[in-house]
């Protein structure tokens, strides 16, 4: 499988302070990515870097084949950037912003009616972006960036504010971008999300690089699934699912007759992430 972004030893200083501290990465074509942290850890500046927008202070990174450096022009042309803030034109319809777009691209604007009826906005397309809710946006913005049809697609969260149903159907559209190919690079402050969608992700604290794998490796390396048992008198009571001296304690409980209900509760990538960082994502 090939490479779509390799990160080497990157390295990001403004003044004294380090925002990325020697990080190495790879990510394969075709995968969804997660790149989590708490605020401040590095996110926003690794992905200016993997963009173009930012020079490391020393390391090297290609993206799509292209040096982030020397060759960001070229780079521009291969991948497609949502950030959290939705800089739309709200003013103009749908079709407009989608056109405006095809054109700084050079691309052909028959592209333009097929995103938006990809991404489910046809019927709404010369309606200003004004009078969209915030989930047609998001897709709107994800439209935007697949104007150049990318290889690589940066998501900088992308369900953030959006209602329980709109966030579902972004999920969706994000699992069937892969399916055509693209790279999903994935920032979310959502664990349940990461979980989800993620082939693997990495965490990053403080500049650093603290772990890299997929979702279920680092759930069984850094967090403990529990035995969950509810009393009769309405306390409760937590056994380590893999601890030696649980089976005889779970028997001694049963045998008690005071367990009302015994079920198990999986580790989740949550608690592998204030595992690893000491803070909860806010």
């Amino acid at each position: 499988m090939s490479t779509a972004i390799e990160a080497n030893n990157l390295y990001k200083t403004y003044g004294d302070r380090i925002a990325v501290d020697d990080i190495s990465f790879s990510v394969s074509a075709g995968e969804i990515f997660g790149f989590l942290g708490p605020n401040g850890a590095g996110k926003t500046t690794t992905i200016r870097i993997l963009t173009g927008q930012l020079k490391p202070t020393s390391g090297s990174a290609k993206v799509a084949g292209f040096d982030v450096v020397s060759q960001r022009t070229e780079l521009h042309r291969y991948i497609g950037v949502v950030f959290e803030v939705q800089n739309l034109y709200h003013q103009m319809s749908a079709r407009a912003n989608l056109e405006l777009f095809a054109d700084i691209y050079r691309a052909p604007r028959t592209i333009v009616s097929e995103l938006l009826e990809r991404m489910g906005l046809a019927e709404r397309s010369e309606d200003p972006v004004n009078k969209y809710s915030q989930g047609m946006k998001q897709r709107l913005l994800i439209a935007r960036a697949l104007v150049a049809r990318p290889k690589v697609l940066f998501l900088d969260e992308p369900t953030i504010g959006l209602d329980p149903a709109s966030a579902r159907e972004l999920r969706s559209l994000i699992w069937e971008l892969q399916t055509q190919g693209i790279t999903i690079f994935l920032t979310t402050h959502y664990m349940e999300e990461a979980d989800q969608l993620c082939d693997r992700v990495a965490i990053i604290d403080m500049g650093k690089l603290v772990a890299l794998d997929s979702p279920d490796r680092l759930k069984r390396a850094h967090a403990t699934p529990v035995i969950e048992v509810e009393h009769t008198d309405g306390s409760g009571s937590t056994l380590d699912l893999y601890a030696p001296d649980t089976p005889a304690k779970l028997a001694e409980l049963v045998r008690s007759g005071k367990v009302n209900s015994i079920h198990t509760k999986e580790s989740s990538l949550e608690e592998v992430f204030i595992s690893l960082t000491g803070k909860k994502l806010t």
